[in-house]
């Protein structure tokens, strides 16, 4: 059976501003928790105007309290911003207060732009060292590493479930290290079949994972009708169009005030093209490219990252997705 799980990047909405944001976060997590969801996770940005997720363990504390079943975690903590001992200890912290509930989501992005790189005091570079990154980490819990003496309390001796996000090679690395892989069907669903491939070939089993784990992320939105259900995901489809030609991802708008709004034809045509790229519909509909998307990648998880400006909505279209889980 295909879990479902859900990842909250902590989106910032219009005259809300950032601590409503973080709030909402909370409030999201005791919702989708009581509509049976396997996992919550959580996002770090740094600098994004419209993103309010900058801390993402601090946030998962926050969440995990809130919260008395599902698991919770980060997808991801970028590992290239932050030295892996302190990674290890607040994970450790996470699993020590909240124990058998903690994943530990791990990503290679830096910093968005080179003022935000220098403010966390790690360039482009920091990125070509992940897999070191990663084993360094991990070595932190098993208490394998290269540092004589130093014991990351509390997370020595602790297991923590380490998921791999895959951008470039990320999938490689993640079969090559045993670890479960979080991957996105950003290059189609073929290249996603293709990469997913490639880490269940190449998998090594390891004292994280036995055998290959496939948690595949993507924008989902469920309603009454198609039109209803694409509009849902109108908000952050062009906050990504606009940070494409602008620099900056903004604020969340309301979906009808976007679409009444002047467009160029570039605009347009890649707001319609980032739309088609995610699932959304009637039930039947949304149950039908399910099926295809996680037969294709021979998913074991989905893992829902819809933002939308209505929140309400938003949980609504969680509620019918969870509907689904039975034919899916």
């Amino acid at each position: 059976m295909t879990l479902f799980s859900v990842l909250d990047r902590s989106p910032v909405r219009r005259g809300a501003g950032s601590a409503q944001a973080l709030r909402d976060t909370v409030a999201f997590a005791a919702g989708v928790e009581r509509l049976g969801y396997h996992r919550f996770w959580v996002s770090e940005h740094h600098g994004v105007p419209g993103v309010a997720g900058s801390a993402p363990t601090v946030l998962a504390a926050a969440v995990a309290g809130a919260t008395s079943r599902i698991r919770v975690g980060t997808g991801g903590v970028m590992l290239p911003n932050h030295r892996p001992l302190v990674v290890a200890e607040q994970f450790g912290v996470l699993e020590a207060l909240h124990p058998g509930r903690i994943d530990m989501g791990l990503g290679r992005s830096v910093g968005f732009t080179g003022g935000v790189r220098s403010a966390l005091g790690h360039g482009k570079e920091a990125a070509d060292d992940f897999g070191a990154q990663v084993r360094e980490l991990l070595g932190f819990f098993t208490g394998e590493h290269a540092y004589p003496g130093v014991h990351a309390y509390p997370a020595e001796g602790l297991r923590v479930p380490p998921f791999l996000l895959a951008t470039g090679s990320g999938a490689d690395l993640a079969a090559e290290l045993g670890l479960p892989l979080v991957i996105a069907p950003v290059r189609g669903e073929r290249a996603l079949a293709e990469a997913v491939t490639r880490y269940r070939d190449g998998f090594r089993p390891s004292a994280w994972a036995r055998e290959p784990y496939v948690v595949v992320s993507t924008a989902i939105a469920v309603a009454d009708s198609a039109a209803a259900a694409r509009r849902l995901l109108v908000s952050e489809a062009w906050a990504t169009v606009y940070s494409r030609s602008h620099g900056v991802f903004p604020p969340l708008d309301p979906p009808d005030e976007i679409l009444a709004a002047p467009m160029s034809d570039r605009e347009r045509r890649r707001l319609a093209e980032t739309l088609d790229g995610q699932i959304s519909g009637t039930p039947a509909e949304v149950g039908d490219r399910l099926g295809a998307l996680t037969g294709a990648a021979g998913a074991d998880e989905v893992l829902v990252t819809t933002a939308a400006y209505d929140q309400s909505a938003r949980l609504d279209s969680l509620a019918r997705l969870a509907d689904l889980h039975a034919i899916v």
